[in-house]
């Protein structure tokens, strides 16, 4: 088994990919885990900012909104929450306190990150791997 820590630029192509670049790859990591060939490690603000791109970017209605939360949960990924220390130096390094979230579980357990965003790409390629090649 393999572990990952994934940032949202990725889980959230789980659920929509209109218009989103690297849908497959990001799909063929969900399927990974599906089959129990992936462990994700993340923490908890992933469930954050997925519940806030889909109320605010996909506008989901409520009741579809009001069921995410136990779809989210479904996925029995481990929570690790970074020490503060930790995401403090990634934000100095130039990351939004949420990017540098994702950054320090991965520096933290030693497990890298995959993510499609550019700029934790760009500041953090010693923990963060591409979602796509």
């Amino acid at each position: 088994m393999r572990d990952v820590v994934l940032d949202a630029s990725v889980v959230l192509k789980w659920f929509r990919g209109e218009g989103e670049p690297n849908v497959d790859a990001a799909r063929t990591l969900r399927t990974a885990y599906e089959e129990g060939e992936l462990r994700v490690l993340a923490p908890l603000l992933l469930y954050l900012e997925i519940l806030n791109v889909a109320g605010r970017r996909w506008r989901l209605a409520d009741d579809a909104l009001l069921a995410l939360p136990e779809a989210l949960e479904r996925f029995s990924f481990e929570i690790v929450e970074p020490p503060l220390e930790h995401v403090a130096r990634w934000i100095a390094r130039g990351l939004t306190a949420y990017d540098a979230a994702y950054v320090a579980v991965a520096e933290t357990t030693g497990v890298k990150l995959v993510s499609d965003d550019r700029v934790i790409l760009e500041l953090a390629p010693e923990v963060a791997e591409p979602l796509a090649a």
